[in-house]
């Protein structure tokens, strides 16, 4: 079922991993133990997509399975907005024009008992979905981003102040100072790869989110115009 979801949005390419798992749920530390949610709320910035840097550029297949895999998991029973974009779909190689593929469309779906109400009702149902789906990544993205990145500026601040201080004491700390300094260096390191890696994932979900949403969103402003 996934799979036929996942035809309606992208064209499938069989070279990536389908059964990616895209999990947005808590890391656990090395010793097995549950990490503690981030408290955070602060908002995060979301990538811009547009023709300099359009979305299916930066694609992560696992989040298309992800989010297509919680719409499948959701569907509403019956003929609603999904079978109706798969009647466009099989429209799409008879000529004729926008409109006419819409209200013909529609025409089946009036066959089955749907409508343009149940199909406006059901493409919001869908995208209410995608909305729950990113609040859970966003919930892991800030606990990640604290896990990952905020923690390791603290430690940085720290190690800054210890530097300082054993600058200010005698030639026979030099060599804790040197330790220090080093250790400094690969907390910075450190950062510079979280901050890649979480920055990263959030470019792959946003990019996913962006596809399966325009394409409902477009579908629901044709069907309102197509259709009233």
């Amino acid at each position: 079922m996934l799979k036929k979801i996942k035809s309606l949005f992208i064209i499938e390419d069989e070279s990536q991993d389908s059964n990616a798992d895209a999990s947005y749920s808590a890391q656990k530390d090395p010793e097995g133990r549950a990490e503690t949610k981030s408290e955070s709320t602060a908002p995060v910035e979301k990538p811009v997509f547009d023709e300099d840097n359009p979305a299916e550029d930066n694609v992560d297949e696992k989040f298309i399975n992800k989010l297509l895999g919680a719409i499948e998991e959701n569907n509403i029973e019956g003929f609603d907005y999904l079978e109706y974009k798969q009647a466009l779909q099989n429209l799409e190689n008879v000529e004729m024009d926008e409109e006419t593929r819409f209200k013909s469309a529609l025409a089946v779906a009036k066959t089955m008992g749907a409508n343009r109400t149940v199909l406006i009702s059901s493409a919001d149902h869908y995208l209410k979905v995608l909305e729950k789906e990113e609040k859970k990544f966003l919930e892991a993205f800030r606990h990640q981003l604290e896990k990952q990145v905020n923690r390791r500026h603290t430690e940085i601040e720290n190690i800054q102040k210890a530097i300082e201080s054993k600058k200010a004491q005698i030639k026979q700390i030099e060599e804790e100072i040197i330790k220090y300094t080093e250790k400094l260096d690969q907390a910075k390191a450190g950062v510079e790869g979280a901050m890649a890696k979480v920055e990263s994932a959030k470019t792959g979900f946003y990019s996913a989110f962006h596809i399966v949403s325009e394409q409902i969103k477009d579908d629901l402003k044709k069907i309102k115009a197509h259709l009233g």
